[in-house]
């Protein structure tokens, strides 16, 4: 049973990310396609066994929404329940029809939107983000870093091996990238290392051999966790009189039915190897005089409609067999569903078969545990996962996948000998329960999750004075937001700027703080710090062009990717180089979304000529004119007013609920519209048009005393 939670420790709340694929709680499609495989089948039973644990109050498996006449409406419910503190919820992703994995990479920023919208709905803040796979990954980085909350990160497989595999082969890198669009996938990974505060594996040589192709690897933080399996489902039948001697979908392909069963249980993917095992089979006539071979590869009806990597396995599957005349030796089912897979285990360790997983590479091995548990011994690869499990079990052989010889000759090293299947048999059984079941898994899982939330917690409560008491953000249950400028705004004198603290931190529970300045991110910290201020929950910085979230000031890509609409920096600069009156400032002041001058009024003739020029050249920029000595070029989606914007649309808040503060022309934009805007009282010149606007007050207080003073004017705060 599982551990009951030790000095009524507080139940975890744990949101789960897996995004591609066909995901549900019943009746999965396993081999359907590419996408939907072990790691749907991993992440729905560890939702509901993590849901069961007397640990955990909940836990939301994110997904994605489809809605397609092509798949069962089922994919597009919004929500499926998994069993008692667990269930699904499909979020909006990207168009609504079903696309592979790959083309997903520029939809990933909605569904961070759309999770942040969730969580603001449920009222309640997650302890723990949990992803799986690249995609996810992304989608739980930038969650992590909004919301301040540790990211639990598991691979299931990893880009640069892929890469190397491929490369391997023969194909060209250019059409690699192409198809799968590594190289994103593969930096995306390379940021997972630095950020996530756990990366769950299944063996150690997924750490030492796939992990260690990293730059980042050193910065990792591992913990190997094997899955388990559910040993209801997958088990010898306790009563044989009952157990399925026979299955049609199987037997109608073979002369000799009860023959011992070579079992192939995989997707129709070039790397699980079908090939060589029809090779090591077809050319090992002993071999089939011992067994028939069936190899059940995903559900097909028209195999010329299928994808073209399974159509091409799936076809040269059937020229093999042909080619070595193994008809009525061969089964090769076109249709099974998940309720069949145990029975398929089970009929093949009745007939004193053997599982066989050929794969060229494996990081785990799901089916080999399944089979296994089922007291079916197994052949695999001598790759990754399967060592471990052979060690653990030791119910399986490892042979090279690449040498069909051999891989007949470890088949025939088990069915041979009657008593050496027996004890593979039995070691199975019991190496499964031992080393592989979900409580087993589940419960090292709560606690290593509750060491890894000790520490975080620890860190961010000193790190941010801004906080929810456990030190995460209080963005998504926040009801309003306070967004100010740093120069001659919050900092200019000491008195007002201590009450303007003391008030954010009791408020942190309701109130956002953040910055918006033209300084780069790493000279607002330094003022700052400099007068002591604690890091705000979102810093606004390069005149709107940066966004950092959070004590680890972690980047949002999303705004990187909405901002770069457009944007030519290298053609901007060599347009503007030669306009009067424009001084191109130090490199230390330009940024990728920021060019910044220095401006002579006196030669400088307008914006507006400005504007003028870009147009003959085609180029498209925000120019942001202050202080009337600075001149900004931004990409047309970036300024502090837009960088408001899009933190409210994230934020799930309406404009009317942020309160912004500033001094500057720069400041002009995130003012106007539905923002409640506060220029304090030693304003430039440039601000003095904005005067008679119903939501702009003009502060008679100075520096933070203006804030404190707008704050009262808007009715948010009655007691500073």
């Amino acid at each position: 049973m599982d551990e009951k939670p030790k000095n009524r420790q507080k139940k975890l709340v744990i949101l789960m990310i897996s995004v591609h694929g066909l995901v549900r709680g019943s009746d999965l499609e396993l081999g359907r396609d590419a996408d939907t495989g072990g790691q749907v089948t991993y992440v729905v039973e560890l939702a509901r066994q993590l849901g069961r644990h007397s640990g955990v109050e909940r836990v939301d498996l994110l997904t994605r929404r489809i809605e397609d006449d092509r798949i069962d409406a089922s994919y597009g419910r919004a929500e499926e329940p998994l069993g008692p503190g667990a269930r699904i919820v499909r979020l909006p992703c990207g168009p609504k029809r079903y696309i592979r994995k790959e083309l997903l990479w520029p939809h990933l920023d909605e569904l961070v939107d759309n999770c942040l919208l969730f969580i603001r709905q449920q009222g309640q803040l997650p302890d723990l983000l949990h992803s799986h796979y690249a995609d996810a990954g992304y989608v739980g980085q930038q969650l992590s870093g909004i919301l301040g909350i540790p990211l639990i990160h598991t691979g299931h497989s990893l880009g640069r091996p892929k890469l190397e595999r491929l490369l391997a082969s023969g194909r060209k890198a250019s059409a690699i990238e192409r198809q799968f669009n590594l190289a994103h996938r593969i930096a995306v990974e390379e940021d997972l290392l630095t950020h996530a505060s756990m990366i769950v594996t299944s063996t150690r040589q997924e750490v030492d051999e796939q992990y260690g192709l990293y730059d980042n690897y050193s910065h990792g933080r591992f913990e190997v966790i094997p899955p388990g399996t559910d040993t209801s489902r997958f088990a010898p039948s306790a009563n044989t009189r009952k157990s399925k001697f026979s299955l049609p979908f199987i037997d109608r392909f073979l002369h000799e039915p009860n023959k011992p069963m070579v079992l192939a249980l995989c997707r129709p993917d070039p790397r699980k190897n079908i090939r060589g095992l029809i090779t090591a089979f077809g050319e090992d006539t002993e071999l089939q005089t011992w067994a028939n071979l069936v190899i059940v590869a995903g559900n097909r009806d028209d195999i010329r409609k299928m994808d073209t990597s399974s159509a091409t396995v799936l076809t040269n599957m059937l020229l093999d067999i042909d080619r070595y005349d193994l008809w009525g030796r061969v089964a090769i089912p076109k249709h099974h569903c998940p309720e069949d897979v145990p029975d398929i285990y089970r009929l093949a360790a009745r007939r004193r078969g053997v599982f066989v997983n050929p794969a060229l590479t494996e990081p785990f091995g799901l089916t080999l545990i399944e089979a296994a548990a089922s007291g079916l011994p197994f052949v695999a690869t001598e790759d990754g996962g399967p060592q471990e499990i052979v060690a653990n079990c030791k119910s399986g052989v490892l042979v090279d996948p690449l040498d069909p010889p051999a891989l007949a000759q470890g088949l025939r090293y088990l069915l041979e000998d009657r008593k050496r299947w027996l004890q593979y048999s039995r070691n199975g059984i019991a190496g499964v329960r031992n080393h592989y079941s979900w409580s087993a898994h589940s419960a090292q899982y709560v606690k290593n999750a509750r060491k890894l939330l000790h520490r975080s917690r620890k860190r961010l409560r000193r790190q941010q004075a801004f906080t929810l008491q456990d030190g995460r953000s209080p963005v998504p249950l926040a009801q309003n937001a306070l967004i100010t400028d740093i120069d001659n705004t919050l900092l200019g004198d000491k008195t007002s700027l201590r009450r303007l603290i003391a008030w954010l931190e009791k408020q942190a529970g309701t109130v956002a703080f953040g910055i918006a300045t033209g300084r780069s991110l790493e000279s607002a910290l330094a003022v700052l710090d400099l007068w002591n201020v604690p890091p705000p929950n979102v810093l606004i910085t390069s005149v709107g062009s940066e966004i950092n979230h959070g004590p680890d000031l972690h980047p949002d890509a999303g705004y990187r990717n909405h901002i770069r609409y457009r944007w030519r920096r290298s053609d901007l600069v060599k347009a503007l180089t030669d306009f009067p009156g424009l001084q191109l400032q130090p490199a230390d002041n330009q940024r990728e979304f920021k060019i910044s001058f220095d401006v002579d009024p006196t030669s400088f003739s307008s914006v507006a000529e400005m504007h003028a020029l870009l147009g003959r050249h085609k180029l498209h920029a925000n120019l942001i004119y202050s202080h009337e000595a600075y001149l900004d070029v931004l990409p047309v989606r970036a300024s502090k007013g837009h960088a408001v914007r899009y933190l409210a649309y994230r934020w799930g808040l309406p404009l009317h609920a942020f309160l912004v503060a500033g001094d500057s022309g720069n400041d002009i934009e995130m003012m106007v519209g539905d923002t409640l805007g506060v220029v304090v009282g030693n304003h430039s010149p440039e601000l003095a048009r904005l005067r008679g606007r119903s939501k702009i007050y003009f502060a008679q207080g100075t520096y933070a005393q203006g804030i404190l003073e707008g704050l009262n004017h808007y009715g948010l705060s009655e007691t500073i």
